[in-house]
C-alpha cells in the first residue's frame, strides 16, 4: 500500500532490549497479526510493524490493546507511532483508538508522506 517494506524502520535487534516486546497472533497455528513495542526513551515506547491480516475480526484491537497494556506494565506513559498518509484505514483505526495527531518525531521529522501519533497511557 505505501510502496515500502517497512524494513528500514525496524531493527530486530531493538527486541533484544528488556522493554521491548514483539507480540504475534495466531488462530490455528496461523499468524493473522503483529505488533512491536520499543523503547524511545525512559517513559515513551513506540509502536512497530502493526499489521493485521484480517480485518473486523478485533486482531488489531486484540493486540494493540496487549501492547498498551504490556507498556503500562514496563512503566511506560505514553506511546507513539507513525503510519503513511495514505493509510487511511491505520489513522481511522488509531483515532478511535484514542490516539492523537502529533507533530512528526524522530526520523519522521520532515516526511511528508509519514503521519505520527500519540497516547498517553495513565
Amino acid at each position: 500500500m505505501t510502496g515500502e517494506t517497512g524494513e528500514t524502520s525496524f531493527n530486530l535487534d531493538d527486541m533484544s532490549n528488556p522493554r521491548s516486546i514483539f507480540a504475534i497472533c495466531r488462530y490455528q497455528g496461523q499468524p493473522l497479526g503483529c505488533g512491536a513495542l520499543c523503547p524511545l526513551n525512559e517513559t515513551t515506547a513506540e509502536i512497530k510493524r502493526m499489521y493485521s491480516r484480517k480485518s473486523r475480526m478485533g486482531v488489531g484491537s486484540s493486540i494493540l490493546n496487549y501492547l498498551e497494556k504490556e507498556a503500562i506494565n514496563l512503566n511506560y506513559s505514553i506511546i507513539r507511532l507513525e503510519t503513511r498518509k495514505i493509510n487511511k484505514k491505520a489513522i481511522q483505526f488509531y483515532g478511535s483508538k484514542g490516539y492523537y495527531c502529533i507533530p512528526n518525531y524522530g526520523r519522521y521529522i520532515g516526511r511528508t508522506e509519514a503521519i505520527c501519533f500519540e497516547k498517553n497511557l495513565l
